[in-house]
């Protein structure tokens, strides 16, 4: 894969700016680099606060959807919460059921089958609600599609709240609908997870007093990918502090199961580690097990859920490896690699992973990758993009040869019949409208920084950036000829690099060397520090901790 290293060169008063707020001037260009310029926008990003979140009341049907539900806790109504099977939708679950309990309701929750039901509220699911006598079905992460599901319930007596967070194309008629992206919605975060939806209708309802709910809409922030800015990073700095002193058994055990600390659970926890146990719940057996690891009150039995969901991720990670090794070597095997976009076709995968292998091969080819899995009826499948090309739009450009298809412009799903494969293939590569530019891969530099600028207090302001994830991505650091000197491979697998790095001074000699880290392709910048020393190298500083003893380090992402 081709890359290019560009240096972001937007201009501002760095120096001034460093002295109103107190930082230093290289977190002043970085915040410039980010969009956040004036006064306001920076206090805001670096010290916001539960004091700056938005008025649940803003959401539109917000009003009308707490009076329906406080109305029917009154009156002694069932109620009944309908999520989804990923992160989010199990969050969403456990914010309204545990929030509706607390304020008084007789309330309980379903939570769709995957490979059954597929996404969102079904038939199925309706009809055993009204078998079940309930009076209201509330949905959290789902729904905003379901028109026809809702006039269903209407039908058999139910009422219908919608919570959801995905766009609308066309609203359900329910008696009450909350989703930031509905029109004629004002409400200044639109980019809100389901959770978060769902935590906000709590609180709109006089639930959640003390904000122990925001833990699990911050996990959920962060394990749903969306955008960590305005409200949303408001959300997930204070959500952390409260998942660190967590007192839910479920998360303290999933914690102890995955060897990490709770007191120290940050974005990277959430998004690679703690959350894909959640999804794999979800992914290959029943998110309802996710669900009762949130509401288990015994240790023994967290314990053993944990574990059970951990084993569950053990065997996706593996079902995933292999699946993009058998993707890499098909298209080795059928010359795949000139093709702009990359349709592939693994019978055999399990449906649930076919989007995680594209991200995947996504991410080592910088290509548009669609993964096709046989399905009972055709083919099933998942895609992930490019920022040059729109999945959706591609998608609806050919929607007659799919039986199915819905997402955005970087992920989408999708079905058709088997045996329009070839045709659609062929139809996306020709009508692609990508350039061999579009599949050099950007590496945009925010500072370019020499590794002796580098002190605990910069790491330490470093920190007033954080938490990292969408649209807040780390910050890159770069510096070219590099000297690198002792540098071994470490680790079981002896494929980690770790080195000492010095920067050249003006006067021609070296600054004190850090050590340095390389986690990914060690081996590969092994090779290269062998044949010369002196390299061309993308960073991140950190802290070191071993030992009780305190180190700077930086970790090498790229070189050249």
């Amino acid at each position: 894969m081709q890359e290019t290293w560009t240096v972001l060169m937007k201009k501002a008063d760095f120096y001034g700016i460093a002295s109103r707020f107190g930082i230093d001037p290289v977190i002043a260009r970085i915040l410039h680099n980010r969009g956040i310029s004036t006064d306001e926008e920076i206090r805001s990003f670096l010290f916001g606060s539960l004091a700056d979140l938005n008025d649940p009341l803003l959401l539109l049907g917000m009003r009308e959807a707490a009076e329906l539900l406080l109305a029917g806790i009154e009156e002694k109504k069932r109620i009944r919460v309908i999520g989804d099977y990923d992160i989010d939708g199990v969050m969403s679950t456990y914010i309204l059921r545990r929030g509706l309990s607390e304020l008084g309701a007789d309330v309980d929750f379903r939570i769709p089958d995957r490979i059954r039901d597929g996404y969102g509220l079904n038939d199925r699911l309706i009809r055993e609600a009204a078998d079940d006598g309930i009076d209201i079905l509330v949905t959290c992460d789902n729904g905003i599609s379901a028109g026809a599901q809702t006039a269903l319930a209407h039908t058999l007596g139910m009422q219908v709240v919608v919570t959801d967070h995905h766009e609308v194309f066309s609203l359900p008629e329910a008696d009450a609908v909350v989703d930031p992206k509905q029109e004629g919605d004002t409400y200044p975060c639109k980019q809100l997870c389901g959770a978060a939806v769902a935590w906000k209708l709590i609180l709109a309802m006089g639930g959640d007093p003390e904000y122990d709910l925001l833990q699990y809409a911050a996990f959920a922030t962060i394990g749903d990918v969306v955008d960590l800015t305005g409200e949303n990073r408001i959300l997930v700095k204070e959500g952390l502090a409260r998942l660190r002193k967590t007192k839910n058994a479920g998360i303290l055990a999933l914690c102890r199961c995955c060897g990490i600390r709770p007191e120290q659970i940050d974005t990277y926890h959430i998004g690679y580690v703690l959350g894909p146990c959640f999804n794999a719940s979800g992914r290959l057996d029943s998110a309802s097990r996710a669900e009762r690891l949130l509401e288990c009150a015994s240790a023994e039995e967290a314990r053993e859920i944990a574990q059970e969901l951990a084993e569950l991720n053990a065997s996706r990670r593996q079902m995933t490896d292999n699946g993009v090794r058998e993707a890499e070597e098909l298209i080795d095997r059928e010359h795949m690699a000139s093709d702009p976009v990359y349709v592939i076709y693994l019978p055999d995968v399990h449906e649930s992973i076919a989007g995680i292998i594209a991200g995947r091969i996504r991410e080592s080819r910088n290509h548009p990758v669609f993964v096709l899995t046989k399905g009972e009826q055709g083919l099933k499948g998942s895609g992930r993009s490019i920022p040059s090309y729109s999945m959706f739009e591609k998608l609806a450009e050919h929607a007659a040869l799919l039986t199915k298809f819905g997402g955005h412009p970087m992920a989408a799903g999708l079905s058709l019949p088997e045996e329009n494969l070839p045709a659609f293939r062929k139809a996306l590569n020709e009508n692609s409208g990508l350039t061999e530019e579009d599949f050099i891969y950007r590496v945009r530099i925010d500072v370019p920084m020499p590794v002796s600028y580098v002190t605990e207090k910069l790491i330490g302001e470093l920190e007033l950036l954080a938490p990292f994830g969408k649209e807040n991505e780390k910050p890159v650091f770069a510096e070219k000829e590099v000297l690198f000197t002792g540098a071994k491979l470490i680790g079981s697998s002896r494929n980690v690099l770790r080195a000492e790095a010095a920067s050249l001074l003006p006067d021609g000699t070296y600054s004190r060397g850090v050590t340095a880290v390389c986690f990914r392709n060690g081996e590969a910048l092994y090779e290269r520090i062998r044949r010369d020393p002196h390299v061309s190298v993308v960073y991140y500083p950190s802290i070191n901790e071993y030992n009780g003893r305190r180190s700077i380090q930086i970790v090498v992402t790229r070189f050249r």
